[in-house]
């Protein structure tokens, strides 16, 4: 059984027990559950076997004695049981993007909801929207949704986050092998785009068979459909299909370059090749005069040789790159290291898992001069809001801290209520350091509502910066109702900061928001929203990715500064 098998009745598990209406940290223990599972580097079929499957994080005697159960009989005993009481076309319904298990539970107490088809049918009939909390909108997306192909199966596209490392494991595994030459990322992992469904790996080799051979071979690897000379095709133990192309040293560039822009960039790219009598491949570039075909060993060779500066993976996706690299104006962009410091993240006192203390000491490791403990406001609700007083004992708490010569900042991620106000007091507000707003309740106002409450939350006098703007998460909710190019303007008018959201489910504000943010004028900050130590700098990575991708320099991102200049830039500084 393979691990995304596992990992669905896993995720399956966690949804009939929110069907069924169990407590919070059962639920969050499933999904933890099926998380590990699915980004397992090696068989946690095999590990079971081993008696080691409690080696991976989240999974502990009880969740072990279940993947036991499922390797052999095929299913999880508490989920029969849970089976045999809810509907279970119920789960498919869960998959509905705007849905989920509460809201699908609650359809099915309403309307007797039981399945896809059901809702279809209540959808079309109009009575979605007379359930409370529904309304006419949430109807629309629905039957959106339906229209677009959504069906309730599990999406095969991964979100990034959950590939890439699989992929930089097998090419650091690949580059250890006596036969590489070279070895490098492909496809839409190297141009980090917001979810995959494949890996691609290019590679020169002085033995080909003997780097396939070890190709094959590898823990990761499942199950190996093509295999020769020209490199594999195969399948990890997560589902995930990976594709080794091997080609010649001095060939590697070409395919580099074809296999990672993506189709609109390659198309574009070969459109005006021909313009100038040139036409390009995977195998080299042919000029129509000579009848010459010449092949690159890099990429930087292939774009000089069409008059263009080398363009950077991330910007491949036929926006203006073409021609900027045409005109030798591609901007310097941002890189990991340029990141000062980190202004949104959490600790056990609101939803995080490590102590102020353990924070603090991650990010020194990390080499940052400062960061924002921004636990969540009082209304966050799921009981892990932090109420005034104890908002104010923190600020004392940090103040007294001594240790790494790191500077550490008392703040909140205050929740922006419906009418756009905040849930924290100004006399609270004023005592800290860094002020992120965000909404993380009533998600399905009205565009021009939802805009309206966004926009008087950045006039006020002491927020800094937005959070996770449009509230997305990939492949799970879609973006509120909300007018970006207002919100932007008033980043602009107001002072107030915009925030790539650097949680790689998040990555939010996205490149397209982010580039005209910054064009716009808008001051943007990259925020790992860490709920983890661990989490501090896996997720800045994903958030600098974002800001590359929306061709954004150094000096557009507010915290590449340093602490003292960049507190100057607040609103309420100016």
């Amino acid at each position: 059984m393979r691990n995304a098998d596992i990992a669905e009745a896993f995720e399956e598990l966690a949804s009939l027990y929110e069907l069924d209406g169990a407590v919070v940290y059962r639920v969050v223990a499933y999904r933890n559950a099926a998380k590990a599972i699915r980004e397992a580097g090696v068989s946690v079929e095999e590990l079971a076997r081993q008696g080691r499957v409690e080696e991976l994080a989240g999974v502990g005697k009880t969740i072990a004695e279940k993947i036991d159960a499922l390797l052999e009989t095929g299913s999880i005993p508490s989920a029969d049981k849970l089976k045999a009481r809810i509907p279970p076309g119920l789960i498919e319904v869960t998959r509905i993007p705007g849905l989920g298990p509460k809201r699908a539970r609650q359809l099915h107490q309403e309307l007797g909801i039981t399945s896809i088809a059901d809702l279809r049918e209540a959808a079309e009939q109009g009575r979605l929207k007379e359930v409370p909390g529904f309304g006419k909108k949430a109807e629309e997306n629905v039957l959106a949704a339906l229209a677009a192909g959504a069906d309730g199966r599990p999406k095969p596209r991964l979100v990034l986050s959950e590939a890439l490392p699989v992929g930089e494991e097998m090419v650091a595994a690949l580059r250890d092998q006596p036969a590489a030459v070279r070895v490098q990322l492909a496809g839409s992992a190297r141009r980090m785009t917001d979810t995959i469904k494949d890996l691609d790996i290019v590679a020169a080799a002085s033995d080909a068979a003997a780097l396939v051979e070890a190709f094959c071979g590898m823990s990761a690897v499942d199950e190996v459909y093509v295999s020769g000379e020209a490199g594999a095709k195969a399948v990890t133990h997560s589902g995930l299909p990976v594709d080794l192309r091997i080609v010649p040293a001095e060939a590697f560039g070409n395919l580099l370059q074809h296999l990672t822009g993506s189709g609109k960039h390659n198309e574009a790219l070969r459109t005006e090749a021909v313009r100038r009598g040139l036409h390009v491949s995977e195998y080299g570039i042919a000029d129509d005069e000579t009848g010459e075909t010449v092949a690159f060993a890099t990429e930087e060779q292939v774009y000089e040789r069409l008059g263009m500066q080398f363009i950077p993976p991330e910007l491949r996706e036929n926006r203006g790159e073409l021609e900027a690299a045409r005109e030798h104006r591609l901007p310097g962009l941002i890189e990991l290291g340029d990141i000062r410091g980190d202004l949104h993240m959490h600790t056990v006192l609101s939803d995080g898992r490590n102590t102020l203390e353990e924070m603090v000491d991650a990010a020194a490791e990390h080499g940052y001069e400062y960061i924002a403990i921004t636990e969540h406001s009082a209304t966050h609700g799921f009981g892990s809001g932090v109420p005034p007083d104890e908002l104010r004992l923190r600020v004392e708490r940090i103040r007294s801290l001594e240790g790494p010569g790191i500077t550490v900042l008392a703040g909140t991620e205050t929740n922006v209520l419906p009418d756009g106000s905040l849930d924290y007091a100004d006399d609270v507000l004023e005592e800290l350091d860094w002020v992120v707003a965000s909404l993380h309740t009533s998600f399905r106002m009205p565009e021009k509502e939802q805009t309206d409450r966004m926009l008087r939350a950045m006039e006020h006098r002491l927020v800094d910066v937005i959070g996770h703007p449009t509230g997305r998460m990939i492949g799970r909710r879609d973006s509120y109702e909300l007018d970006v190019d207002r919100v932007i303007a008033k980043a602009v008018e107001t002072g107030t900061f915009l925030e790539i959201n650097a949680n790689p489910n998040r990555r939010d504000l996205n490149d397209v928001y982010a580039r005209s943010a910054a064009e716009a004028g808008a001051m943007l900050v990259i925020d790992s929203d860490a709920h983890r130590a661990d989490t501090l700098r896996r997720n800045m990575r994903y958030g600098v990715a974002t800001a590359r991708r929306a061709w954004l320099a150094a000096e557009q991102v507010a915290n590449t500064r340093v602490w003292p200049e960049l507190a100057r830039m607040r609103k309420r500084e100016r």
